[in-house]
């Protein structure tokens, strides 16, 4: 029998480190967080950063973890909150599938046993399965992609061009290579459709936006989507076979997200005190459960910085094409006119800025510093700019062919800068610059429509216009003008570690001519944690609250007490407690206060940290160059003979281990070097402050007309890439 007292509602990440939860009430604030990590608390598996690692870009996981960390997480959410409260269930995973072996109906559980006792190993025909960050399938997407056309036709077909983490090529590669793996699978799942089938105890198929990105399904406007045939057919090598593999992908939800997929099972009931009437609502990829959280206005930029860097934001059309992908909203009604998201994505994220750290700096704080000091395009001179592309990793279109690490001085390559102290500022304005190109470029196909406020600083672009003569742009191929602000967000939401960098904020405001703004969660976390992408103790994980915000979304409009569309429901409902407290945001963490600012730090997005002294750095004076002596070896980077690119000169565990280990500001102080000081909240309007946003940065349009300068230069750089010529 229930217990009396508000209803709860629970939001599961599986993330690539931890397993999270986040529990809300009906009015949306923070009641509870608990979390598994992986490495700590489920050491026997010996992964670090949750994944294994092996040579080629391959990057795997544990399943079995991931059910034992579930049947730890509900113990622990069952000890420490009232089980019988909950009333939905929300949640969102990692990119990554789950090879089944052959069983018709859901696995039987007996719920005096764990799960994991049930089924591992012996229901998994893969025991170790790629995750997101994994690129090993790279070279099988891209012949997937020539054999359906090439990218303009693969995207305009089933949604989306290759990429390395392509379901699609996943599944080639796991034919071509494992074939005892492939002879005795009976059924895949997206990892979000696992996690909600482990808590539903029958089958669940995953939602339409996750399937739009497997390069298996064709998406029409109308929204009659359907597996393609004839590409399954291409996957699975034979007609026999694709009628398998078929089977294996079963139903997809179509539904838009709006009602609920099913309720718990016995075995949750019994075991974990949940209510038999407690809903599941539909589960989908973690990204678009941290969107969802941010509830974005159709203006705004979702920046997420990570092991992979992600930018998002709402379109009111689909049209596919090989710059971007586009999905449907997954939490949206059927009667409600169809809404869609575009994602940016770069795979060359985490990684490269962590060697760059590793090579020229001795800590994330002097990182941090020399983004801040060095000069727009790491050079005083408004000729003279310095570029740097850090591929690391095969990427999508379109430098989807192109590996290695390029620099360019006064437009010719050079193996290293004369002034190595350029190296972390070129990076990340590389990093940022990339989306702002591709930004502009998806906004030319007309995806993103006419949202309101992207037209913010008109006037400055008006009285530009002469000046620098955007029209240049066109005669080296441009599809968009560089000085044109009303192509770039109103707002740009940001999420991830790299982002806690003040020099990292303010240089996302400037390139994308736009404020920053970060979820309170996420300041709250970086004042003890600033180097890490996982939440700190006590703070819930983005992609959990998004999940419990889903849950308490479906769980009204079955009560008959939603209104409108999921982000009018929660605008409502946080504006509806903000009037109640009398302006008080909403609470970022569980901890008091004074709990939340001791805690101790957690490992950060970087590898290693250098224990010299930081004041070893050259003067800060960027006009003082530090001229590189000897080969380029001698910064840890060596030339390739025959390609012209750099690559590492030895292994760095920054190449394997993405997300893992930075010192925390305690350590970094007790090694002899400045602790990161974590970017601090600007005053915030009551309209983003009872979103739980916080503003960290304001545009400069000084500094964004300088870059705007310098974009038509990278491009071309860019393009000669793609080209293959340097």
């Amino acid at each position: 029998m229930a217990k009396s007292g508000p209803a709860l509602f629970l939001g599961l990440e599986l993330a690539t480190d931890q397993l999270r939860a986040t529990i809300v009430d009906e009015n949306l604030d923070l009641v509870g967080v608990e979390a598994i990590d992986f490495d700590s608390e489920l050491s026997e598996y010996q992964t670090q950063g949750g994944i294994f690692t092996t040579p080629g870009d391959a990057y795997t996981t544990p399943v079995d973890m991931w059910v034992k960390a579930l049947d730890f997480l509900l113990e622990k959410v069952g000890r420490n909150h009232d089980a019988s409260r909950i009333k939905a269930i929300g949640g969102s995973a990692q990119s990554a599938l789950v090879w089944w072996k052959p069983t018709v109906a859901f696995p039987t559980l007996d719920s005096r046993l764990p799960l994991h006792n049930q089924l591992s190993p012996h229901a998994f025909a893969l025991a170790n399965t790629p995750v997101a960050q994994d690129t090993f399938s790279h070279t099988h997407a891209l012949s997937l992609e020539a054999a359906l056309g090439g990218p303009d036709q693969m995207a305009a077909r089933v949604g989306t061009s290759a990429s390395p983490s392509l379901v699609a090529a996943q599944l080639i590669r796991v034919r071509e290579a494992s074939p005892d793996v492939w002879g005795r699978t009976g059924r895949v799942q997206m990892a979000s459709a696992f996690l909600a089938s482990l808590l539903a105890g029958t089958w669940v198929g995953m939602n339409e936006a996750e399937a739009c990105t497997t390069g298996l399904w064709q998406y029409t406007s109308g929204g009659q989507g359907h597996w393609d045939d004839e590409v399954i057919a291409l996957v699975a090598g034979s007609p026999e076979e694709a009628r398998r593999v078929r089977s294996w992908l079963g139903d997809v939800d179509v539904s838009g997200g709006g009602r609920r997929i099913a309720v718990v099972s016995k075995y949750m009931q019994e075991r974990y005190g949940l209510e038999p009437d407690t809903i599941i609502s539909p589960f989908t990829a973690d990204y678009l459960s941290t969107y969802l959280s941010l509830v974005p206005s159709p203006s705004d930029a979702v920046l997420a910085f990570g092991p992979m860097d992600f930018l998002l934001t709402s379109a009111p059309h689909y049209l596919p094409t090989r710059l971007y992908n586009v999905f449907p909203h997954p939490a949206q009604d059927q009667g409600e006119k169809r809404k869609y998201i575009v994602m940016l994505t770069s795979r060359n994220a985490d990684v490269p800025r962590t060697l760059v750290r590793d090579m020229y700096t001795k800590s994330w704080s002097a990182f941090d510093r020399l983004v801040s000091v060095v000069p727009p395009g790491g050079s005083i001179g408004l000729d003279d700019k310095l570029f740097s592309f850090w591929l690391l990793q095969g990427d999508s279109y379109p430098l989807a062919h192109v590996k290695g690490i390029y620099r360019f001085e006064t437009g010719i390559k050079v193996n290293e800068f004369r002034d190595l102290r350029a190296n972390p500022r070129c990076l990340v304005e590389s990093q940022i610059l990339s989306f702002r190109v591709r930004w502009a470029r998806t906004a030319a196909t007309g995806v993103l429509g006419a949202a309101a406020g992207r037209a913010r600083g008109a006037g400055a672009y008006a009285a530009q216009r002469t000046t620098n003569a955007p029209g240049a742009a066109s005669a080296i191929g441009l599809t968009f003008d560089p000085y044109d602000p009303s192509a770039l967000p109103s707002r740009v939401l940001a999420t991830g570690a790299a982002v806690n960098f003040p020099s990292v904020a303010q240089l996302a405001a400037e390139v994308l001519n736009a404020p920053v703004f970060l979820p309170a969660t996420q300041l709250e976390s970086a004042q003890t944690a600033p180097h890490r992408n996982a939440p700190a103790p006590g703070v819930p994980g983005r992609a959990a609250l998004g999940g419990a915000y889903i849950a308490r979304w479906v769980w009204g409009r079955e009560r008959g007490i939603g209104r409108g569309s999921f982000e009018e429901e929660v605008r409502r409902l946080l504006g509806k407690r903000w009037l109640a407290t009398g302006g008080k945001p909403p609470r970022a963490s569980v901890l008091a206060p004074a709990a939340a600012a001791s805690s101790g730090g957690a490992r950060g997005f970087g590898a290693t940290v250098f224990e010299e002294d930081e004041d070893g750095l050259d003067d800060e004076d960027t006009g003082r160059a530090r001229t590189a002596t000897g080969s380029s070896g001698a910064t840890g980077v060596s030339t390739t003979p025959g390609t012209g690119a750099s690559t590492p000169a030895q292994t760095s565990t920054a190449f394997t281990t993405p997300d893992l280990g930075g010192a925390s500001p305690a350590q970094e102080a007790a090694n002899g070097s400045a602790a990161l000081v974590a970017v601090q909240a600007l005053p915030t309007a009551d309209t983003e402050a009872q979103l739980g946003l916080a503003k960290v940065a304001e545009p400069d349009t000084d500094a964004f007309m300088a870059y705007a300068a310098i974009v038509p230069e990278y491009c071309r750089l860019e393009g000669m890439l793609v080209k293959g010529l340097v």
